[in-house]
């Protein structure tokens, strides 16, 4: 049987305003009605599979567990505590895995594939390879030569038709010799996706980096489970060295095997990749939203709640979200990572999180804020719960739109329901939960000398959350 991996770490800085740090890329819905993540799970259909798991960190496990459950999937999720690269991630995969021994096919969560047939036939095709315990990564065939991918080199072909000895990894090349890759016939792009037995990547780790191997193996020798999640020995793991698995893995085993892929492949690393893969107009634009375009041609209009009007543009990105607009030329999308980098220097909130945030109980959208006062539309899921807390410097007035909501305040829980309220005075112990089967729509007011996210003591919260 397959175990999938699904890689859902990373930021995705260079897809900004749309992405932002506790919620990149691959929690969003870039082209399709799914997100990437449900994309890559879905895409699997048909496919006789273990249960995936899911490797991601902890700020972002909520969203990776409701996401999850819209789709009506089931999922290991595991927990880095700290970031360390591909190696050691496929590493506590595979130890999570040993005693079964399955196929890893490992994937990121953040890659499109457009023709999944072809990617199951390719999958299909390697298969026996990985069976006879060779490491098999996917080699995209290339349709141009691009500069911002690394490259395979294939070799002899195996036995069976259905892949090649890897001749040599190579990094990303200028354009020259990209264009010389691609015209030979013998060089994949390197997609990060790979098919091998959990013992047969074990055992190369331990032969190629045995240090990375050896704390790996300590970390889930404690791991904790909280709810769905499995959290690994975080003093152990800090120990673990940065390696991606190419350069720890695959680019010294005798054993790696490339099999070719041609689906449709895009890893969606800038607006400009985005822009490629979706449906263009006649004038060659893509855009989402409500937008009206004149005289404006091969851009990327991708709107949020109000109407974008682009007059006399050509190779322009514009993508707007609640909080932050920007504009680039589509041929320096690349930079949009300076501005992360900025946005992050400066500590704005704007490099962290959407002015709509999501919470393991629901979501809030932050809709008004002056110098001591903060509206808020929050939206609880159906049982779900905040914690039980209290603020030391703010009140707040609770207007109940549509739902119900179970309050407790200070000794006393009561329902609040459609078109009433309640004040929490300052210092006041509360708490608010939906009982009901809808979700609870409200509006907060938050009035007083500080409104930051931290002035937050919490006494109980059913998500573990400090």
């Amino acid at each position: 049987m397959i175990t999938p991996v699904i890689m859902a770490g990373g930021t995705g800085s260079r897809l900004w305003p749309l992405s932002r740090s506790l919620y990149p890329k691959q929690f969003l819905a870039l082209t399709s009605l799914n997100t990437m993540l449900q994309e890559t799970i879905n895409r699997l259909e048909g496919v006789a599979t273990n249960s995936p798991m899911v490797i991601c960190n902890e700020e972002h496990r909520f969203v990776v567990a409701e996401q999850l459950r819209t789709i009506d999937k089931s999922a290991s999720i595991i927990l880095e505590p700290v970031g360390r690269n591909t190696a050691p991630a496929v590493a506590i995969a595979a130890e999570a895995a040993k005693d079964d021994d399955p196929l890893l096919l490992v994937l990121a969560a953040d890659h499109v594939i457009q023709d999944a047939g072809v990617f199951r036939e390719a999958l299909n095709n390697a298969i026996p390879l990985a069976q006879a315990g060779k490491l098999v990564t996917f080699g995209i065939v290339p349709n141009k030569a691009h500069t911002g991918y690394g490259y395979i080199q294939r070799g002899d072909s195996m036995a069976d038709g259905n892949g090649y000895v890897v001749e040599q990894f190579v990094e990303k090349p200028d354009a020259d010799t990209a264009a010389g890759y691609v015209n030979s016939g013998k060089f994949y792009w390197n997609s990060g996706m790979f098919l091998f037995k959990a013992s047969r990547y074990l055992e190369e780790l331990t032969r190629c980096r045995g240090d990375i191997a050896q704390v790996c193996t300590k970390a889930m020798a404690n791991t904790t489970k909280d709810q769905d999640f499995i959290r690994l020995d975080a003093q152990v793991f800090a120990q673990c060295p940065d390696e991606s698995i190419d350069y720890a893995v695959m680019e010294h085993t005798k054993d790696a095997v490339v099999v070719p892929l041609d689906a449709g492949w895009n890893d969606i690393g800038s607006w400009s990749s985005l822009w490629e893969v979706n449906a263009k107009d006649e004038k060659g634009n893509v855009s989402i939203g409500d937008n009206m375009l004149h005289d404006t041609s091969n851009c990327l209009v991708h709107g949020g709640e109000r109407l974008i009007a682009a007059v006399g543009l050509d190779d322009v990105v514009v993508i707007d979200t609640k909080d932050a607009l920007l504009v680039a030329d589509k041929g320096r999308v690349q930079d949009v990572k300076k501005i992360v980098e900025q946005l992050k220097a400066d500590k704005r909130g704007e490099y962290e999180n959407h002015r709509e945030v999501y919470r393991p109980w629901g979501k809030y959208d932050s809709i008004g804020t002056g110098a001591r006062d903060q509206v808020k539309r929050i939206t609880v899921k159906p049982g779900g719960k905040l914690s039980i807390q209290k603020h030391y410097h703010r009140a707040e007035h609770w207007i109940v739109v549509s739902g119900t909501a179970s309050v407790l305040r200070g000794e006393e829980t009561q329902l609040v329901t459609e078109n009433e309220s309640i004040y929490i005075p300052l210092g006041t112990v509360h708490a608010l939960e939906n009982p009901g089967k809808i979700p609870l729509e409200m509006i907060e007011v938050q009035t007083g000398s500080y409104l930051g996210e931290d002035d937050i003591v919490r006494f109980e919260d059913k998500y573990g959350r400090v």
